[in-house]
């Protein structure tokens, strides 16, 4: 996959099947539409393109926006790229962009940058400045300009509507199994393993605290999670407590994960960890000995559920 920073990097000598949107999540309604462009490139005649765009348009719009997004660049990029997607092209988004007309949207970008021989879109989808433009707009510019339309129905991707508002919603409420089905895939998070007090492998729960750079990126439910590590290509297992650690007294939210069986030194090493389940709420212990005895229960609800697989 080719990737662009710019609308006016993107040059090619093929007309373009393309998509466009934020395409937060990556998730099972967005490979609707993502499957049916590589479909229709007719095996090499035209080149598949997505456009998408960051920061995200709300971020840019409205003023006290504190949207969380389901996914960095990096793994939004890597989403992406494994659809089978050609090109892609993440434009920055500012206020100049945003008062494009639809009508100037369509002719300076989509036909004569894009070469557009056909766009596939979602049943919500709307364009151009204050998205005033719609469906019915677009099918009206094709005929003029000369490419097809093409619509992808709510019943198509699911008889539920899935959004990523609706994903988001599922995992500020700790309903992982429900933002998984709607993602088509395991919710993440990535960053790098730093030290943090050292206070679980002193209990004999040693954990790898992670930090994630992108301030944007939504983190779930406080809790404890049972979660698939990969670090060095390798898949490992664990329990992961996202929360203040309230028994310590800690201050600050941290993000921790005791991987299962595994003993190496990971300090500034890249992680992915894939939230599997929910396992509880987090809370307070009296002592840290009923703190230990829950762990112990928590390792053993994790490998129950991983067990399941």
């Amino acid at each position: 996959m080719k990737l662009f920073h710019s609308i006016n990097d993107f040059h090619s000598t093929k007309k373009t099947i393309l998509t466009l949107g934020t395409f937060d999540g990556v998730h099972i309604g967005h490979k609707k539409i993502l499957e049916r462009i590589t479909q229709n490139t007719e095996n090499g005649r035209y080149e598949s393109l997505v456009l998408t765009f960051f920061p995200h348009p709300r971020m840019v719009l409205q003023e006290k926006s504190e949207i969380k997004l389901l996914n960095t660049i990096a793994e939004k990029t890597k989403l992406l790229e494994a659809t089978g997607i050609e090109n892609l092209i993440i434009h920055p988004f500012d206020e100049s962009f945003s008062r494009l007309t639809a009508e100037e949207f369509v002719h300076s970008i989509l036909v004569d940058q894009f070469h557009i021989q056909k766009i596939i879109i979602g049943h919500d989808h709307r364009f151009g400045r204050n998205r005033t433009a719609n469906i019915d707009n677009l099918i009206a510019y094709g005929v003029e300009y000369g490419f097809e339309v093409e619509q992808i129905s709510a019943q198509e991707i699911q008889d539920v509507s899935v959004s990523s508002t609706k994903i988001r919603k599922a995992l500020t409420d700790g309903k992982m199994d429900l933002a998984n089905e709607y993602l088509g895939y395991d919710y993440f998070l990535s960053g790098k393993i730093v030290k943090g007090k050292q206070l679980g492998r002193t209990i004999g729960f040693p954990t790898a605290n992670i930090e994630i750079e992108e301030d944007y990126k939504l983190i779930p439910k406080t809790g404890v999670y049972a979660v698939k590590a990969l670090i060095d290509q390798k898949e490992v297992f664990g329990m992961m407590n996202i929360g203040f650690n309230p028994t310590v007294n800690g201050q600050k939210q941290t993000i921790e994960v005791n991987l299962f069986d595994f003993d190496a030194d990971i300090y500034d090493k890249k992680i992915e960890v894939s939230l599997l389940h929910f396992l509880r709420e987090e809370q307070k212990f009296g002592s840290i000995d009923l703190l230990k005895e829950q762990l112990n229960q928590d390792r053993i609800n994790a490998l129950a559920f991983i067990n399941q697989f």
